[in-house]
């Protein structure tokens, strides 16, 4: 009897203590309330400065090194084209061959004319010679020496001026070769076998292009080009001359091009229209992968800036003013808005100005947990690993 009674009263008190344990537990649940979160976590990078290459972007079109137009020097029938369309042609090189008949003929002609005038020429002189002995002795008069003297002179004019006849027509015998005037590549040719040209006619024959250097005309703002001088007089950012900056270009598809120019010319109005200066970069081109008129996308080395802050742009906000603002975390671990200045992107960060010096805290991640004058637990930014993500059954 007394082990049954023992038995029951233990199980009743048993069930007595856990009935009193769940209602503590609800009101200890109740009273409560949800567990107080700790103190917020956020990611912060540490504030340094280092040198940092800027460069500017801007667009441009490339323009041919040197470009000539091929004209007729003068007038005839083209009796032979002698070059392939698009080809490479060497200064000097025939182009063209005008009917030359009437030219030659004139040259003949002039050569003809010419040894006329020296063979009259010969007497002439030879008269003036003993003419000059006589005078001497008195055995002709002056007047008859006079005459010999002038007819020499005459004689003489006549032979330069058949010599200048002869070499006019033996250049115009030449031109009926229409030569290449620079080396380069050709274009379409305007005329056929056949076709009458005049001497200095208003339409070319064809276009010569050379390519290899080649121009690249680029396009910047009068005040981007005030702000790059004044950078470089301050000390603000330290390396060559704009004039003098290396370029790289970005082709129409996006993708770089292989070889490296230098700019060599800033033209010295600025285009009243627009407000822009145009600069020139000479680019090296021998595969000809750049071709006349093409857009494209130049790199421009302004100079190092020896201590540039750089800040991600995703720990940079905007305040309802519009000014860029950054987040740190203070002395005594307490969110602080800072406002800053910037002044161009440089990859995925902000080029900091004013506003942040060299060790401070700036959030990047966490941002939206960091509430100005609350306090934050500070890690290096990326330390902590990402979660993994739930596995969707």
């Amino acid at each position: 009897m007394n082990t049954t009674y023992n038995v029951k009263l233990i199980a009743l008190i048993g069930i007595l203590a856990g009935m009193l344990l769940m209602t503590g537990c609800k009101q200890q649940s109740s009273k409560g309330g949800p567990p107080m979160a700790g103190t917020p976590e956020v990611g912060v990078i540490t504030v340094t400065t280092a040198p940092v290459t800027l460069t500017m972007e801007l667009a441009g079109r490339t323009s041919p090194y040197m470009i000539a137009e091929v004209r007729p020097q003068v007038g005839g029938i083209i009796k032979k084209r002698l070059f392939t369309e698009g080809s490479e042609v060497k200064a000097g090189q025939v182009l063209y061959q005008i009917d030359p008949a009437t030219y030659q003929a004139t040259y003949a002609s002039a050569k003809a004319a010419l040894a006329r005038a020296e063979a009259n020429l010969i007497p002439a002189r030879l008269k003036a010679e003993r003419f000059q002995e006589l005078i001497t002795i008195n055995a002709v008069s002056r007047q008859d020496f006079d005459d010999t003297s002038a007819m020499l002179k005459q004689a003489e004019a006549e032979v330069a001026a058949n010599k200048a006849a002869v070499d006019a027509t033996r250049i115009n015998l030449d031109y009926t070769s229409v030569k290449a005037p620079i080396s380069g590549w050709i274009g379409r040719s305007t005329v056929t076998d056949g076709a009458l040209v005049t001497a200095s006619q208003t339409a070319a024959m064809a276009t010569i292009q050379q390519l290899d250097p080649i121009y690249v005309d680029l396009t910047q703002s009068s005040a981007d080009l005030l702000r790059l001088k004044r950078s470089h007089t301050n000390g603000g950012i330290k390396g060559k001359h704009a004039n003098q900056a290396k370029v790289k270009l970005l082709l129409e598809d996006g993708s770089n091009y292989p070889q490296e120019g230098t700019l060599k010319f800033s033209e010295v109005t600025v285009e009243q229209q627009t407000g822009s200066v145009t600069l020139r970069a000479l680019f090296p081109n021998p595969d000809q992968l750049l071709l006349s008129g093409m857009f494209v996308r130049a790199l421009l080395e302004e100079g190092t800036k020896e201590d540039a802050i750089l800040v991600p742009q995703r720990g940079v906000t905007r305040n309802p003013a519009g000014n860029a603002m950054v987040m740190v975390v203070g002395a005594e671990e307490k969110v602080e808005p800072r406002v800053i200045k910037v002044s161009r992107t440089i990859g995925d960060n902000w080029l900091v100005s004013e506003g942040l010096q060299a060790g401070d805290r700036v959030i990047v991640e966490g941002i939206q947990k960091a509430r100005p004058g609350t306090p934050v637990k500070a890690v290096p930014f990326g330390s902590k690993a990402n979660p993994p993500a739930a596995v969707q059954k």
